[in-house]
């Protein structure tokens, strides 16, 4: 029998009904369903440091479950003393049961995790995908805070098959994300 993360079955059994009857949808394929997590983190103080980019990947492996890579400067900017090709991010994309692992992991152990958290925001970008900005990546239970030489934030980026943001708003509030208000502005 092979593996199939809870919320993935969730998805299957509970998200894709109360979708349906939600939507008024005819068929189980107009139900949005979650594509990727994007993890994102911009390094800027890698420019004068270039073993932060490393640092940065190694933790980025450990919670995401997988390898990240490294994004890079398009462009030269003096002022911030960045050249054409340095690297000064690193990110990762989940799919598949890693995305489901690591969508579980962060709704229930390390987003109630967070100092004085009151929920997310429900600002999504006009497509139905949504992006979670977080200040500190010391929330997540893989990174041993006693190794850690710098505090850094990230970005979570869930990109959905919804066509509007009321659906993909729906889908994560299915999941589970814990909104400030389960009313959409």
């Amino acid at each position: 029998m092979t593996y199939i993360p809870e919320l993935k079955k969730k998805y299957l059994e509970e998200i894709i009904p109360a979708l349906k009857k939600e939507f008024n949808f005819k068929s189980i394929m107009q139900v949005p369903k979650l594509h990727k997590i994007v993890l994102n983190q911009g390094v800027g103080q890698a420019v004068a440091d270039k073993k932060l980019i490393d640092v940065a990947q190694e933790e980025f492996a450990l919670i995401a479950g997988q390898k990240s890579i490294q994004t890079s400067s398009s462009k030269d900017i003096s002022n911030f003393k960045l050249r054409k090709k340095m690297a000064i991010g690193v990110k990762v994309t989940l799919r598949k049961e890693r995305m489901y692992e690591f969508l579980q992991r962060l709704i229930y152990i390390a987003l109630p995790r967070i100092r004085d958290f009151k929920g997310i925001n429900t600002k999504f970008d006009g497509r139905g995908n949504y992006t979670l900005g977080i200040t500190e990546h010391i929330i997540f239970p893989e990174i041993d805070i006693d190794k850690i030489n710098k505090i850094l934030g990230m970005e979570i980026t869930f990109v959905t098959s919804a066509r509007t943001d009321e659906e993909g708003f729906a889908l994560l509030r299915e999941f589970g994300l814990p909104f400030k208000n389960t009313k959409r502005n």
